[in-house]
Parts: C-alpha cells; structure tokens; sequence
C-alpha cells in the first residue's frame, strides 16, 4: 500500500465542456482541458496541501459473487468427473475432460485472484502546476523505437516524434532518442525532414494550446478554422496545414525511390551498409546548446552495430543501446519508451507522470508508471479481438495487487530501477564494480555511478550530447555488453520475445511496485493491427513470448520463492504468461467434442441427469457474466460475440502455433524468430480493414481442421440424434459459430478464401482424425 494519503471518492468532473475535449478537434482546445478534471472546487490556494494523486477503489462486490458461483461449478464438475469416473465405460475421454477442466478451473482461480480488488489511480496535473515550480521537474530521456520503414511507416514514426517534441514539458528537461533497428536512410531523412517543421509546428502549438499534436491527427481532410477563430489563428493553420503537406510529400516521395547514399554525401554513413550488417551510426538532429525551455529539445538518430556473427536479442537489445548511450549523452534520472506508432494523444502526459513521481515518498510505491495502449485506429467492435478492451477488469485488478505489467510501450521508469537497484538499497559504485555490471566504458560508469548514488528529482544534467559521441559509438557496439550483467541483471532482460513483461517481472521481483495512469483523454494513441494476418502475427509472438518467460531464471514462481514478488502478483503473471499452454488444453477439449459425437460416446452429463446443470449452469452464467462486465463499459454486444469467438479461435490457431514452437526450441529443434507487427495501413489497393484476409501461413490449420472435425461430427450427429450427447451437440455448434469466419473463407472468393494448400493440408489432418475416432470407437 502507498504510504502517501490515498481516497476513495472519485470526484466527477464539473465541467460540462470536459467531455467535448476528448474529441480529436482541430481548433484551439477550450481552456477547460488545461484543468481537464475541471476540480473547480479545489481551493487553489491550498492547493500544495491537496494530493497530486489519489487512489480509488472500485466496488466489485457483485462480480465477486458471480466469481465465486462459477468457481464452485467447476469444483462441482470435477468432484462429478472423479465420483462418478469407474462408471463409464470410456474412460480416455472422461480422463481427458478432467485434465482440460482441471485446468480451466486452475485459470479461473488465476483471473479470480488478480481482478479480486479494483482500483485505478486518479492524477491532478492542476495540482501539480500550482505547486511545484517546473524548474524542479526531473529530466527525461524518451525512446523511440522502429526496426523497419516500410511495415513501420516513417510518416507515422515522425507524427509520434513531432507530438513528444511539443508536449507541455520544459523542452530542456526533454532528449529524444530515436532508435533505428532498420538502419533506414529514408527513417534518418525523414527525420531531418521533420525537425525543420518542428521549429514551426512546436511554436504553433504551444501559442494555440493545441491539444491533438500529431500533425496527421490534426490535419484531418474534412477539418478547417471556425469562423470565431482569429484571423491570425486562421492565416497560420493553413500555412502550418501546408508546412505538413510538404513533409508528408517530402517522406512519401523518398520512400518510393532509393535514397543516394554516396561516400560523400550527408548520407555517408549509409553507404554499403546491409540492416543487419552495419556499424554504430549516431547522429545529432538537433541540440539545445543553451539549455533554453523554448528551443527545440536534444534529438538523436541511432541505428545500433549489427553483425551476423552476434546476437542482438531484438527490441531488448535495442532498448538496453538506448538506455546506454542516453546514460553517457544526458544520463536523465527518467525514461520514456514508445513504439513507434504511438504518438502523444495529451499534450499533458508528463506532467500526470510527474504527479505520480512527486506524490510517492517511497522509490518502490512506483518503480514504473505505465499509460494504457488504446488505439485511434481500432475496427468498429474489434473484429480481430487485439484491442484489449477485455483487459479492463484485469488492468484495474492487478492495480489492487503490486502494480500493472509493463507493456513495452507507454512507460516512464526509473534509471535507478533499470539498472538494477533494489528498493532502499544503496548499490556499490566503487570501479571494479562498476566495470562489471556497465561495461568499460569509463563515462557511462561515471554516469551509472551519478544515478545509482543520488536520488532521481535532484539529478540534473547540463550535458551536451554533442561531447559524447564517441563514447556513445562504443557502448552502442555488438560487442560491448560480453562480460557484463546487460539483459540478465540490467537494463531489458534477455529470454523472452515480450521483453517488456519479463524487465517488469523482474522490477516486481525485486519489490518495487508499479502504477497505471489513465488520464483523459487518453496519453497516448497508436495503431492497432487492421488485418487478419497481421493481428494473428501479434498474437503468436506475445503467447510465444510470455511461454518462454516460464522456463527462465525469472519465472513468477521462482522470483516468489527467491524474491520479493507478491503472491498474487505471481499468480497474475501466470495467467499471463499461460496463454499458450491454456490453448492445448482449449484444442483438446474442442477435439473430444466431435470425438464423443462420433463415436457415441459422451463425457457430459445427459440431460437428464441432475449434474446437467453444472456445465450447463457454467456456460450461460459464465457468457452471461462476461456480457454484463462488457455493458458496465459501455462495450457493444457485437464487441462481446467477436472477443468471445476470436478467443477461441487465435487460442486454437496462433497460441497453439506458439505453444508448438517453445516447446521445439526447449528441445534445441527450432529457433524463434522476431516478427514485426505491420503499422498502418495495407498496401493493397482494396481495403481489407476489419475483413478477414488469408495468406499461406500454416498457422490457421489447426483452426481449419478443428471446423472441419466438427462439422463432421455434427453431420454424425444429426443422423442419429437419440444416441449422441445433447451437450456435445450444443458445443459443436457453438464451435462452428466460433470459427464461422473459416467456414465462410473456405468457401470465398480471392483474397478471403483460405488458400487450397491449406484446406488441403487441414482437411488431411480432419480425415486422420475421424479415422482415428472410428477405430477407436
């Protein structure tokens, strides 16, 4: 519990133009947004006495109740499963159902504990603003990260460089970092490109409080000044309207054509160079030499050295560069990451930062601050299911535990926390320490040495990035981190393609907590996938990630018995990081359906057993449950049916790819491989936004054949309807409307239909399973 006051009264906002500022406007904000809670109330006078953030606790009593009741069902199912279990005469189903039931229930608790208590956390910038000057206000270096220009758009990348630029933050407490994985000409163009419109667009915003400041947000096609706007307003939207077009035509142009990268032009350092073969290329975009709140802060292009004959453990190795050479150039006590995509949606974002960092007496009440990912281009109703909106009990119930997970985006953390220090533990700086944990390089133990010995508000760097570029070439080498603690002790940690999860497992483990800040409008926004395909890849490479985190040195279970990670938060990060093996147990229990159909078997009560009731009972008042959580949201019934159905169809299709493929490495029979999610829009003439659009990926067979077994069995079934379980029956055709979207693929036309080889390849693996089931049957 944070030692600082906390309350549990949520005040509403009073005023009544609040609401309007959530929209994406293209005017001048009311001023209403600048106290956006609109506490008018508030006594500004005794304003430093007031809390800068309050934690509300949110009544849960009666989804506790409809918890405990399903939890007591699936008790009762697995009492019935072992009484009742000499009297069947198959007995592999009945053995099979209680392993798959055992584990559901095994979720079930897992989902119970972490949503149990609920509470979010409530910021007061206004507050903030009106006692404490911002001279005071810690430094921060901001990361952003893109590893290839063309699924990663670098349009998109500079819209979420041009909105951290002018959030409302002293421009001299802020570096801005920009890692390059690709090692892009076009990325390093574009962003000289935008920087000569930032020393516009940043002006611009500030003078008109603008309050959406990515350009491509902003500048909609239907948007134009009203007619009560200034006229000076008006002559310099269009004229900024026009600077933007400009640049996006600027970046379009040099993304459709090979940039001349000859020895000697400005892009020397490109010359030669293959993405993943390439030296350390750092260059300074912009510097504020003079230190000035009002010019444009530090900007710094990187594109780390690769070499195919090292290892660079992807976003984490990049990350862990990042932290490295920012640590030698301005060594701010805060960090910032974000993907690429996700641009500054509230220009206020780290001043409700700042309301957490100056609000916690303790380090370890907020070892890290995470905003929610939300998305300006989600598809109406989630189509795909990828948008998270059903991780909003969840979020706010680990919130009640030790703190949210780290998303790997969105994120202030500490220095100090990053490298590796303990809640009130002062680490040994001596040299020889030092040069073990951080590497040789003299000026970044200088700096680890500045951090780890004094307390993050009192740091402040006067550096000049510009002294520091050899030294910064260096620890950006391959290399450089061989006989030091990066990735296993410091920085990212290595292991795990979701590096974020496993660095915040390892910040928990350590004992310090975290927090979730979710102001309105939201912080940030960014681009959630719009197609099947690209949607189904994300899946996989989180449930394969989050897998692979189980069988490292910093599994839940060991850093609870050898750590300081809380119970229960253990207990959460297994839910999370079972995904995968949760999808085994989901494929066979869908597969025993059609298997007790065909062979006239059953393993669920009849219906004219009393014990009907319990699976019965579980599968409306569970549906039922998840429906009315969704309408406390505000969430569509379209939104529910899709995550409903998409679970179990990415649970049988991308999880269980995922599953298969952790468990071929474990064996050293298979590596995994970094796949990045595609940013914007499709390149397709014809928009498939919200369709589904196959490909040749054979991670849709098993779902294929899953639809094919069952619309086998349920043919079976209707052809002898008294002999077959009418609980099985039921569950076939729920399974068939799961996978609908299949059924209407292996019929379509084009690009919707699921390609022959696969239907081939599913259909082979149907037929050897009805086989199977008739011979044993």
């Amino acid at each position: 519990m944070s030692t600082s006051t906390t309350f549990c009264t949520l005040l509403q906002p009073s005023c009544i133009f609040a609401k309007n500022c959530r929209n994406l406007c293209y005017k001048r904000s009311c001023n209403c947004y600048s106290f956006s809670y609109c506490m008018m109330a508030i006594n500004t006078q005794n304003s430093t006495f007031l809390p800068l953030q309050e934690k509300v606790v949110h009544k849960n009593t009666t989804a506790r109740v409809i918890e405990l009741v399903i939890l007591s069902l699936l008790v009762s199912l697995l009492i019935y499963r072992i009484v009742y279990f000499n009297d069947q005469g198959h007995y592999f189903p009945w053995i099979l159902a209680l392993l798959c039931e055992s584990m559901f229930t095994f979720t079930w608790i897992l989902v119970m504990s972490t949503k149990w208590n609920q509470c979010s956390t409530k910021t007061y910038p206004e507050r903030l603003l009106n006692s404490v000057n911002e001279s005071e206000f810690p430094a921060v270096d901001v990361f952003v990260t893109t590893a290839d220009a063309i699924l990663e758009p670098a349009i998109i990348t500079m819209n979420t460089v041009l909105s951290l630029l002018a959030v409302d933050f002293p421009s001299n407490k802020l570096s801005l970092y920009l890692s390059d994985d690709g090692c892009s000409p076009l990325t390093y163009y574009s962003l000289i490109e935008t920087i000569k419109f930032a020393k516009v667009w940043v002006p611009f915003c500030k003078k008109y409080n603008v309050q959406v400041r990515a350009p491509f947000r902003y500048f909609t096609p239907e948007s134009t000044p009203l007619k009560d706007d200034s006229l000076e307003f008006q002559q310099e939207w269009k004229k900024m309207k026009n600077e933007y077009g400009d640049l996006y035509k600027k970046i379009e142009f040099a993304s459709q054509r090979p940039i001349p990268c000859d020895r000697n032009s400005d892009f020397a350092d490109f010359y030669n160079v293959h993405r993943s073969d390439h030296p350390t290329i750092i260059k300074i975009i912009s510097e504020n030499k003079e230190g000035s709140p009002n010019d444009l802060p530090h900007v710094i292009y990187i594109s780390r050295e690769k070499s195919s004959k090292h290892h660079h453990h992807y976003k984490a190795g990049a990350m862990n560069v990042l932290t490295r050479v920012s640590g030698v150039m301005t060594n701010s006590p805060l960090m910032l990451n974000l993907d690429c995509d996700m641009y500054a949606n509230n220009p206020q974002v780290f001043i409700h930062a700042m309301c957490m960092f100056f609000s916690f007496k303790n380090e370890e009440d907020a070892g890290f601050i995470q905003f929610p990912q939300a998305f300006y281009n989600g598809l109406k109703d989630d189509p795909f299911g990828n948008q998270l909106a059903n991780f909003y009990y969840l979020a706010n119930g680990i919130s009640g535990i030790q703190g949210t997970f780290y998303a790997g985006s969105n994120c202030f953390h500490r220095r100090k926390v990053i490298y590796g220090s303990y809640p009130n533990d002062k680490l040994k700086t001596d040299k020889k320490d030092l040069h073990k944990i951080f590497g040789n390089s003299f000026e970044l133990q200088e700096s680890a040495a500045e951090i780890l010995s004094s307390s993050n508000s009192k740091i402040e760097s006067q550096r000049r990035p510009s002294s520091f570029i050899e030294a910064a070439i260096r620890v950006a080498g391959c290399s450089y981190e061989y006989g030091t603690m990066w990735g296993t002790q410091v920085g990212w940690m290595y292991g795990s393609t979701t590096e974020d999860v496993l660095t915040g497992l390892t910040i928990h483990g350590r004992g310090y907590r975290s927090v979730i800040c979710t102001p309105d409008p939201p912080a940030f926004l960014g681009c959630a996938p719009t197609t099947y395909t690209s949607a189904n890849t994300q899946q996989k490479r989180w449930a394969m990630g989050l897998l692979e985190i189980l069988f490292t040195d910093k599994s839940p279970i060991l850093l609870t018995i050898k750590g300081n990670l809380w119970f229960r938060q253990s207990l959460a990060y297994l839910w999370l990081s079972s995904w995968a093996i949760r999808s085994f147990f989901e494929l066979i229990y869908a597969a025993l359906l059609s298997y007790c159909i065909i062979t006239g078997s059953h393993f669920l009560p009849k219906v004219n057993e009393p014990a009907f009731v319990i699976p019965g009972g579980i599968f409306v008042i569970y549906n039922l449950y998840v429906l009315w959580e969704f309408r406390r949201i505000n969430l569509s019934f379209r939104m529910w049916w899709n995550l409903q159905r998409m679970g179990r169809v990415t649970a049988m299709t991308a999880y269980t790819f995922a599953f298969v493929t952790v468990v071929l490495k474990l064996f050293g029979l298979s590596n995994i491989v970094f796949e990045v999610t595609q940013k914007g829009e499709s390149n397709d003439d014809e928009d498939t936004s919200g369709r589904f659009v196959y490909d040749t990926s054979p991670v849709i067979v098993p779902g294929v054949a899953i639809l094919l077994v069952s619309l086998t069995a349920l043919v079976s079934g209707m052809s002898r309807l008294g002999e077959v379980g009418f609980g099985e029956m039921v569950c076939s055709v729920w399974m068939i409307l799961c996978f609908w979207e299949y059924l209407k693929g292996i019929f379509g036309n084009g690009k919707y239909r699921i390609p022959t080889s696969t239907i081939w390849k599913a259909g082979a693996l149907a037929l050897f399973f009805v086989q199977l089931c008739r011979r044993w049957s």
